[in-house]
């Protein structure tokens, strides 16, 4: 939600080591498999297959080339966590290799049975590759770069499984009598291609060493499933996840027949609805970095779920009946009546999916310990199997048994979606409380941040200590800082109707004065402590209270009591800017809350480098953080 002193971008990225030439790895297999698999299909019309081989084979295909996620996913999880993680991507793009090379010899005898164990052993690879994949983001990216990593990650991969769709139907189009060799060089020349780039990504090493793998799929896959649960958030986000695929099945099924039964539409028509989808998926995906300001925000999680549901409603809408004329090329569709509302429908739906998905990848990355998220993505990709295999059983179910209409499908997957959020964010409000609190700070500030990169540690125990200036300062500074923090506030401001409830969902930890009540100030001591112990990050404003004045108030001794139990490092921060601005108490009156001037206003959050503990006294911190504030107050 914060802007920062310097203008990042997620390209930037692209421009580094680190990440470049993963992306163009992990971009590269997602487009080979899909040339792969629709060169199958365009092999069978090639051959002029009868329409029952073909469908025989379409429906073989998806299932032998999802079996192995359910096989070998546990087993996937424990190596990416054992191996270093180049070294095993690496390992993974030379199987691609020698799997692409037998599938090209299969694509020169014309053996359809050779193809479909081609298409398992890619499976396969693609088991192996999925947990390194996203264990290896938050290995290379820092805290603040995962949302926009995981942005481009997901818009690569959505416009490379449209790119391989669109390629690999076209080969034997293009290269007519010789397709079959076509197809196969095609795929080589890939897979090589993928294995010269993962050459280029450097060393990432190994999450847990000394993991001893259990072999035994069933077992594990029980034990990975049951550390995947094991906390709130990350079991919810995987459920999350999971719901996407479902989502992304139904579309990826549904499309081939929507085009030309209710757009009245040829195959480039299909292609096209494919398109818009995947584009806004991808688009949806790259604004999320910008969205969330360089933090892990889960509050976009909400926005993009219930869009979904919005986009998803109104695609019936316009679109509930049988097509009325058929045949219909790109332009001859976007002249009929309605056309640009089903464009901005399929687009919409794709844009807030970006919004949802990524996120709760990168809240999956940033909430889980690191020698455990390989076998916790190993139990995702369980999951996602499991609800693809969901996904397209109940649309041929409902399609074949109940005689639904694909639209009526739609209406149904927004009534599915909607309760499936409302059911996501009752059981874990974190992620409806980030939204709200997302919401509230976007609506009223716009923001700065200065040093928050540099200053606040990406992991491990630290006090932030700040001035206090109005009753939204927790929540600027939450959306400030790309890690989770732990506010410790006066008991009365912990108490305000509504932002109580986000309060405590954020765990924040009420405290009061000694005289107030002493057993609550000895609570709060002590759960800071046990805060600090675990690792976290904490925030208090020494001040005792808002400010009066604009000014900054001599801060209290409890900062030391804090830190002769835990001697953390301590980062000292200001806002600036924000005295008179909405929710100070120089405008607590309704009749002075300075609207429209002040409403958006600019503040400022600024960090210095962090203290030794030693040397943290009240007064030192608050001479930093006066020289931080400076004038703007």
């Amino acid at each position: 939600m914060a802007q920062v002193e310097k203008k990042h971008s997620q390209f930037e990225l692209l421009r580094q080591r680190r990440f470049l030439p993963f992306f163009i790895t992990q971009c590269l297999g997602a487009f080979n498999d899909n040339v792969f698999r629709q060169a199958i299909i365009g092999l069978l019309f090639w051959m002029q297959a009868s329409p029952s081989q073909r469908t025989l084979y379409a429906s073989l295909a998806p299932a032998i080339f999802i079996l192995p996620y359910f096989l070998f996913s546990a087993t996937a999880g424990q190596i990416a966590e054992k191996l270093e993680k180049a070294r095993l991507i690496r390992i993974t793009t030379a199987m691609e290799i020698a799997i692409m090379s037998l599938a090209a010899l299969a694509f020169a005898l014309q053996a359809l049975p050779l193809l479909l164990v081609a298409l398992f052993l890619t499976g396969v690879q693609s088991t192996l590759f999925g947990p390194v994949k996203y264990s290896i983001l938050p290995t290379v990216l820092r805290p603040e770069e995962l949302t926009g990593g995981n942005g481009l990650v997901e818009m690569g991969t959505s416009v490379s499984i449209l790119a391989g769709m669109i390629a690999g139907g076209m080969i034997f189009t293009l290269a007519g009598a010789h397709g079959t060799l076509a197809a196969g060089a095609a795929l080589v020349a890939l897979a090589i291609a993928g294995n010269l780039a993962s050459r280029m990504i450097p060393a990432a090493g190994a999450a847990a060493p000394e993991l001893r793998i259990n072999w035994n799929p069933l077992v594990e896959s029980r034990a990975v499933l049951r550390l995947a649960r094991r906390q709130p958030a990350v079991r919810n986000a995987v459920l999350g996840v999971s719901w996407f695929w479902f989502v992304g099945t139904v579309f990826a099924t549904q499309l081939p027949d929507y085009a030309p039964l209710n757009l009245g539409g040829s195959n480039t028509l299909y292609v096209f609805v494919l398109a818009l989808f995947s584009i806004g998926t991808g688009v949806g995906s790259m604004l999320c970095e910008k969205l969330s300001m360089r933090t892990v925000e889960i509050g976009l999680v909400p926005l993009g779920a219930f869009g979904m549901s919005a986009f998803l409603f109104d695609l019936y809408f316009a679109r509930s009946g049988a097509a009325v004329v058929h045949g219909l090329d790109i332009a001859g569709f976007l002249q009929q009546p309605g056309s640009w509302r089903t464009v901005a429908d399929l687009v919409g739906i794709g844009l807030f999916t970006g919004f949802f998905v990524v996120p709760l990848f990168a809240l999956i990355q940033s909430r889980t310990p690191k020698d455990e998220l390989s076998r916790v993505i190993g139990a995702l990709n369980i999951q996602n199997s499991g609800f693809v295999v969901a996904a397209s059983l109940s649309c041929l179910a409902l399609r074949t048994w109940a005689g639904w209409s694909i639209p009526q499908l739609f209406l149904a997957l927004a009534v599915a979606n909607t309760l499936v959020a409302i059911w996501i964010f009752t059981i874990v409000p974190e992620f409806l409380m980030r939204f709200l609190s997302w919401l509230l700070v976007r609506a009223l500030y716009r923001l700065r941040a200065r040093g928050i990169e540099r200053h606040v540690p990406d992991e491990g125990a630290a006090l932030i200590v700040c001035n206090h200036v109005s009753y939204m300062d927790a929540l600027i500074l939450s959306a400030s800082i790309p890690r989770p923090v732990r506010f410790v506030m006066y008991w009365k401001i912990f108490q305000i109707p509504v932002m109580r409830w986000i309060f405590r969902t954020a765990k924040a930890i009420p405290i009061a004065g000694a005289r107030e009540n002493p057993e609550m100030m000895q609570r709060a001591f002590d759960a800071v402590d046990a805060a600090l112990a675990d690792g976290e990050l904490v925030c208090i404003f020494p001040e005792g209270a808002l400010t009066r004045d604009g000014g900054i108030a001599r801060f209290k001794s409890g900062v030391e009591r804090i830190l002769e139990r835990r001697a953390v490092p301590v980062v000292p921060m200001a806002l600036r800017n924000m005295w008179g601005s909405m929710w100070s108490r120089r405008d607590s009156r309704l009749g002075r809350m300075r609207v429209p001037r002040r409403l958006r206003a600019h503040v400022d959050v600024v960090a210095a480098a962090p203290l030794e503990a030693a040397g943290a006294t009240a007064e030192t911190l608050e001479a930093t953080v006066r020289a931080l504030r400076g004038d703007a107050a």
